[in-house]
């Protein structure tokens, strides 16, 4: 069972992530958006969305560069394994902590306000009491991370990932013997990538870069403009007898 949990579910939950999120862009790209409540109710929206938002950035950062960076990368830049360690738990408990209680606020506002609890799916609060209990669970392991402020305990977490994109066969082994709580810390996560592509986080992956070359303006109608209209293409003004 750890085999599948650690060596053989990554892939599933991997391989779902990728081809989900593609297929859903491909065939419902109008699913594709963050429906966001803010005309409902602006109350605990701005700055719950900016604890939440900005705590969940930094933790994926942390975990994506501090998992999948190779050791040998931290040795030849003189990080030492227990300074990356400490790092770790000062800078992701207080952007957990930030992404706790914004993500509170967001699902209090959104588990008690009739309105947007009516138009809220079950996967909408699902998957954000999904990443509240994740937050909780990280902030539990920083309780077991400061027995091993050596980051011995961290590099088998960093063996474990790098094996998994690189293919290891035993990369499982290399978590086999840490706390409990890691491990289920991990096997949620595996699970939030699973479900990713079938909830709004899915908006986490659209870049408006098109944005920095569109147009300055936006033609919203070019034809049979009203008494007086201007013409927003060209610059000039129509009337009734054009």
């Amino acid at each position: 069972m750890h085999n599948f949990l650690f060596g053989i579910y990554p892939y599933i939950a991997l391989s779902v992530l990728i081809i989900g999120s593609i297929a859903r862009y491909e065939r419902d790209p109008f699913t594709w958006k963050s429906s966001s409540s803010q005309l409902l109710r602006r109350k605990q929206l701005v700055i719950g969305s900016i604890l939440f938002h900005v705590g969940v950035l930094i933790i994926f950062f942390g975990h994506l560069g501090g998992l999948l960076t190779p050791i040998a990368i931290f040795d030849f830049i003189g990080i030492s394994h227990g300074a990356k360690q400490t790092m770790a738990v000062v800078v992701g408990g207080i952007a957990g902590i930030m992404a706790l209680v914004g993500g509170g606020m967001l699902f209090h506002r959104r588990w008690t306000d009739p309105r947007i609890r009516k138009t809220s799916s079950f996967a909408d609060i699902g998957i954000l009491a999904l990443l509240l209990a994740q937050l909780v669970l990280g902030l539990g392991t920083i309780f077991v991370s400061l027995q091993h402020l050596d980051g011995h305990e961290m590099t088998k977490f960093m063996s474990w990932a790098q094996g998994i994109f690189t293919f290891q066969a035993d990369a499982a082994d290399y978590i086999a013997d840490v706390s409990p709580i890691f491990k289920l810390h991990l096997f949620l996560g595996l699970t939030i990538f699973l479900l990713f592509p079938f909830t709004r986080l899915v908006h986490m992956l659209s870049v408006p870069l098109r944005y920095l070359t569109r147009p300055g303006y936006q033609i919203v109608r070019s034809r049979r403009q009203g008494n007086g209209a201007k013409n927003p293409a060209s610059g000039a003004t129509k009337t009734p007898a054009e």
